[in-house]
């Protein structure tokens, strides 16, 4: 990430690149005293990924020089100012600064914050990403047989479009390269399709349907009992692995980091709050009752996350 600091105090700009660099964070590609200096730095501000810039400032504001800059910069804006006037922050998030934070500078704060910031960077990334490659294959012709193929590839591309969403999540989750990433995949592909047929206001079907329906299609309708249950049950030991490695990754995290972006964002959504404390306190050492975790659940909400991303990318 490329970052660029403009604040009239000079310690202020010396901490803020401090702690991108310690944290390796990115790259500041350049500072200013005020904002009046950027109009002839423009060329180089459109490759910055995140602009920190002070509310308050001799010569221009961080308001004034917002406007100013808005039309030509793409990237995220973080405002630093000692002042709390909730009207100046408003105008500021109207703007579209994306957060505001009160001096004097925390490390903690401006580590959180930029994290964030990098973590929704990377999403619209990837969103503008799949959306370009929706692009591509949804051009219309004028003919029936046209409009025909089209409401075709829609589909298919919308069901892509779906998996591209689990493939981020089981990555964000640290095990997209598990074996069991792919049976967490074809569970949540087999939940997409049967909630296009079904809905799924009575509930979602059991796993034991879930698994066995993944069986049968895989194995084909004339297999045996014998051979269906091999299946089933190297299928959830493959998917138990993968979770407890989920949980492990999240755990770790949030031992380097209480504050890491995924370990708040995804800990307390997959798993409930004992397990991951019973984990953490696995991974430092002590001693303590194994971690148990809920398949169901995981599975619940793993498919109701990629969900809403996808359903946000549409």
């Amino acid at each position: 990430m490329y970052f660029y600091i403009v604040d009239d105090e000079k310690a202020v700009r010396s901490m803020l690149a401090q702690i991108i660099e310690d944290e390796d964070l990115g790259e500041v590609i350049g500072e200013a005293e005020d904002g009046l200096s950027l109009e002839q730095y423009m060329p180089i501000l459109k490759n910055i990924d995140i602009l920190f810039i002070d509310l308050l400032m001799p010569i221009q504001d961080g308001i004034k020089t917002i406007r100013q800059i808005k039309p030509s910069f793409k990237g995220k804006i973080i405002m630093v100012s000692q002042v709390e006037s909730k009207e100046l922050i408003a105008e500021a998030y109207s703007l579209g600064v994306e957060y505001y934070i009160i001096k004097p500078i925390n490390r903690i704060e401006v580590l959180t914050v930029v994290r964030k910031v990098i973590e929704r960077i990377r999403l619209e990334k990837s969103i503008k990403n799949i959306q370009e490659s929706l692009n591509t294959v949804l051009k219309l012709d004028s003919n029936s047989s046209a409009q025909e193929k089209y409401r075709n590839e829609k589909h298919l591309n919308t069901f892509n479009h779906f998996q591209n969403s689990i493939h981020f999540l089981l990555s964000e989750l640290g095990i997209a390269s598990e074996n069991g990433s792919k049976d967490l995949m074809d569970m949540l592909d087999y939940l997409y399709k049967y909630e296009q047929d079904n809905t799924l206001e009575q509930g979602f079907p059991s796993l034991k349907e879930i698994f066995m329906n993944l069986a049968q299609k895989k194995l084909g309708d004339s297999a045996e009992d014998t051979e269906l249950k091999r299946f089933i049950e190297a299928s959830k030991q493959r998917i138990r692995r993968a979770i407890y490695q989920s949980l492990n990754h999240l755990a770790s995290l949030g031992l380097t980091d209480f504050l890491n972006p995924k370990f708040e964002n995804y800990a307390s959504r997959f798993f409930d709050f004992t397990t991951v404390r019973r984990k953490m306190t696995e991974l430092n050492n002590e001693p303590t009752v194994p971690a148990r975790i809920d398949t169901k659940k995981f599975i619940q909400v793993l498919y109701f996350e990629a969900k809403r991303i996808h359903l946000e990318l549409r």
